[in-house]
């Protein structure tokens, strides 16, 4: 009979989490992870088969919970615009216990590129908050709210890549007057 696990997998899998998203995939060690997750090297590659594998399941749940609040903002009752600078002042107010900045970006940066797998899950990822966020702006377009003269899908994409920059310049240094300045020209777009 197999000995049971004595720790919780998804609270190894949240801290495994947190070690990527501060120094990303490259940086971090097996060791930082038996560091960050309290477990054993033994403990890691019989529950998670590979570094690799901990961090599909780590990067999964980040998309998993910061989408939720994203989505949770979008299919809300509130207009267009309000949605769009609830999603800024989100960044601009990220918790302070995370780590700067955010890991599907610093993903797509450091692994994308070369991880064809990686590469199709975040561009799944991309897709799911681009159609949410283009049937929130398409909403705004039929409210006169946002520009209908504008292409729904092309500000969608803005609004995510502006708040990729954002995060990219909050892990810069970038100051929270800098980050609302970004915010305040991203809604004149609209």
């Amino acid at each position: 009979m197999a000995r049971p696990k004595a720790f919780d997998e998804d609270r190894a899998v949240d801290a495994a989490m947190r070690a990527f998203w501060s120094a990303g995939y490259e940086g971090t060690s097996t060791q930082d992870l038996c560091d960050a997750t309290g477990l054993g090297r033994s403990s890691i590659y019989n529950t998670f088969t590979s570094k690799h594998e901990l961090f599909d399941r780590a990067l999964r749940r980040y998309m998993s919970s910061k989408n939720a609040s994203i989505f949770e903002v979008l299919d809300g009752d509130l207009p267009a615009r309000a949605k769009i600078r609830t999603l800024l002042r989100h960044t601009i107010d990220a918790p302070a216990d995370d780590p700067i900045g955010c890991l599907v970006v610093n993903s797509t940066v450091e692994l994308a590129p070369r991880d064809p797998g990686v590469a199709a899950t975040l561009r799944a990822d991309l897709e799911r908050r681009l159609d949410a966020l283009t049937a929130a702006i398409r909403a705004g377009q039929r409210s006169g709210e946002i520009d209908a003269g504008k292409d729904a899908r092309t500000l969608a994409h803005f609004v995510i890549t502006t708040i990729s920059g954002m995060r990219v310049a909050a892990r810069g240094g970038a100051d929270r007057e800098t980050l609302e300045a970004i915010a305040t020209t991203a809604l004149s777009v609209l």
